[in-house]
């Protein structure tokens, strides 16, 4: 066995305890139950979520004759339904998969979609998952125009390669995931496969260009005029995979810009070139021919369109919705080409200045975060308590970017492997779309956790980045810690209540009920003290999480589950519920008061400074902020909301309560201001 060999089964080992571990966190211990495929299915969706391949997914096992599926995901606009089934083997080193086995597999998930269409879901169980499932896809026919099949494979498949094929108006495509295409998309450094495009061989075209003339610089570049049918035809093989390094958003044509876009598409196409700014993209190799006069692309490795997203989707939602003639359509192109080692670096960067007609959020620049980056160091250094007698402490480890800890394990030789273990066990290792899952969970968000791994990160670094500046201290990272115990613990309650799915819909809003409930004043230092959840607060998430099931499974208007977990109003239902908690539960509540200066810290919580800042701030005596508010008004100094707030203050301080943080920042701008405007504030 060569070392790329050892080097695969070792990854395929590491899945497989994975797996076991997911599994048993979810309450199997026994082989032969399809947890364990499950587990493996949830696994390899989280790789190609965060690879950019899959935008999220659900899992939802159903069998029944000639039919097998394991989940599905569906795009934002209800046209491609993603559908996976898994073969899992379990077997070390892999096993070879044959042909006719993915055909079956195949075929199964081709299967389950006629049915679907027929009516599948009448006769299935409501409160099921594959209710949600084949109901969701009864209610997309004449509405798709393509289904993508996911095969996904801890063993190796000897054809990676299949045929699209097209059944009526819609385009079936066939993607299989292997242990080895896996591992090659872990392991390769990069976020994503990279796009491969031979434009002589798929469309019989070459792309005219303008090289730039050779220079000093990093990078290459050049100029192109893309003809409007190849950008269709990209944009409708690779989706939103061409759509923005680090971005994950597809844009819909909704605004004024994209309205204008398609009627000039329909109405005047000769002029669109004239008319629209074109593209901005990157790429990491491209190969040129020599034409009379010019140059002409004729081949390009990972292309990704930084700026023009907009543009892109308007041409293909054009072509599909209105049936537009792209024939007379160009559109005009700049290509910078990286260097593979510098594509993490620079091409945010360009994605960042080259956007303006769709200023790109906060949440596309996140993988270098200062918040992650200092969550990672906390997990390398801090040990948690020694649990059951034992004198061995572990790590839990942070893994900012995918692969992280396999990269860490095996750098290391065979022994140093095991100790590394040991001391980073495997069911303590957590990924940034699991933090972002507690916090948002914790903070009372469960809606925006429903609404998938990469959507609620995206989400909770728009909500980091508005917060402002946090330092991750020793504390804040032991309360996350205290925080992913409780989720872990909590998988396993909802788990062995075996209500037939939904488990994860089930967790975040039992847990966010508890969180409001209690206001947020569970003792997390007792959590990460014990390394576990104490016996009554494990109460309290079974009495909580019965509850919550008959509310979240009984949508208005008998609709589909998992997109009523989505909506903040089914939040609002759980938020009604009156659930009589434990007596004993007490004793694990902080006071209100208590729970601010003792930690559970998060990143809505104030950090040592801020609160200094908040009690500088509340010692302020009420007259003197009603004294401010008074001169503000007759001198028309300050904004409305400054003077709204100096009253507010001022109340706060009369009644002897504190100010959030956000109200003491606010405060001190104010006082810093009215400094400057010379107003004295008294004694």
């Amino acid at each position: 066995m060569n070392n790329d060999e050892l080097e695969l089964t070792q990854f395929a080992e590491n899945l497989r305890q994975e797996v076991i571990m997911a599994a048993e966190a979810g309450g199997d211990h026994d082989e032969g139950n399809s947890f364990r495929e499950d587990a493996f299915t949830q696994l390899i969706i989280g790789y190609l979520t965060e690879a950019g391949e899959l935008e999220d997914g659900h899992v939802c096992h159903y069998v029944a004759r000639g039919m097998k599926i394991n989940g599905y995901s569906l795009h934002e606009d209800d046209e491609c339904l993603n559908l996976f089934t898994s073969i899992y083997t379990q077997q070390i080193p892999p096993a070879t998969v044959r042909k006719d086995e993915v055909t079956s597999a195949l075929k199964r998930l081709i299967k389950f979609v006629e049915q679907a269409f027929k009516g599948l879901y009448q006769s299935l169980e409501e409160a099921s998952c594959a209710f949600d499932m084949a109901n969701l896809v009864f209610s997309l026919k004449g509405k798709l125009n393509r289904i993508r099949l996911f095969v996904f494979t801890d063993g190796l498949t000897t054809k990676q390669v299949w045929q699209e094929t097209v059944q009526g108006d819609i385009t079936f495509s066939s993607h299989i995931w292997d242990i080895r295409r896996l591992y090659q998309c872990v392991t390769s450094g990069q976020r994503r496969e990279a796009i491969e495009i031979d434009f002589q061989e798929r469309y019989g075209a070459t792309i005219p260009c303008l090289v730039s003339p050779a220079t000093q610089a990093d990078y290459e570049a050049c100029l192109a005029i893309v003809p409007g049918d190849i950008l269709y035809k990209l944009y409708d093989e690779y989706g939103s995979r061409l759509l923005e390094r680090n971005v994950r958003s597809f844009l819909q044509a909704k605004g004024k810009v994209n309205k204008g876009i398609r009627s000039t598409l329909s109405e005047q196409p000769q002029r669109f070139l004239a008319y629209n700014n074109g593209i901005s993209a990157t790429a990491e190799a491209i190969r040129f021919v020599d034409l009379p006069g010019g140059k002409a692309i004729t081949w390009i490795r990972d292309l990704q369109i930084v700026n023009g997203g907009q543009t892109t989707a308007s041409i293909f939602q054009a072509a599909r919705k209105d049936k537009a003639d792209l024939a007379e359509v160009h559109v005009q192109a700049k290509i910078t080409i990286v260097d593979r080692e510098q594509l993490d670096e620079i091409v945010p960067l360009i994605s960042r200045y080259a956007n303006s007609q769709n200023k790109v959020s906060d949440a596309d620049f996140s993988a270098n975060d200062p918040f992650h980056i200092q969550v990672e160091e906390r997990s390398r250094t801090i040990w948690a308590p020694a649990v059951d007698g034992s004198q061995k402490q572990t790590r839990w480890f942070y893994e900012r970017a995918r692969g992280q800890y396999l990269d860490a394990k095996n750098r290391l030789t065979p022994a140093k492997q095991k100790d590394f273990a040991v001391l980073h066990p495997t069911a303590q290792k957590f990924t940034k779309t699991d933090l972002a899952k507690y916090e948002h969970t914790w903070n009372q968000l469960p809606h925006l956790v429903s609404r998938g791994a990469q959507k609620n990160f995206n989400d909770f670094t728009v909500r980091l980045k508005q917060r402002g500046s946090f330092v991750v201290d020793e504390t804040y990272f032991k309360h996350l810690i205290a925080k992913a115990i409780l989720f872990k613990k909590a998988e396993k309650l909802v788990q062995a209540q075996a209500f037939g799915g939904y488990r994860a819909n089930i967790v975040t809003y039992t847990l966010a009920y508890l969180s409001h409930r209690t206001a947020q004043t569970i003792d997390l230092n007792v959590l990460w003290k014990d390394q576990d959840v104490p016996k009554a607060l494990q109460g309290a998430i079974t009495l909580v999480a019965i509850a919550v099931h008959q509310v979240i499974t009984q949508p208005p208007g008998s609709g589909n589950v998992t997109e009523w977990c989505k909506k903040e109003a089914c939040w609002e239902a759980v938020k009604k519920l009156e659930v009589r908690l434990p007596d004993a539960l007490a004793p694990l509540l902080l006071g209100t008061r208590d729970a601010g200066k003792l930690g559970n810290r998060g990143i809505d919580e104030p950090d040592i400074a801020e609160q200094q800042l908040i009690h500088e701030i509340a010692s302020l005596a009420a007259e003197t902020w009603f004294e401010i508010a008074h001169w503000a008004k007759e001198t028309g100094n300050l904004l409305p909301w400054q003077r709204s707030l100096t009253v507010s203050l001022g109340k706060l301080a009369s009644q002897e309560k504190l100010p959030s943080r956000k109200q003491a920042l606010r405060g001190m701008e104010i006082l810093e201001e009215i400094e400057r405007l010379g107003f004295k504030v008294s004694a």
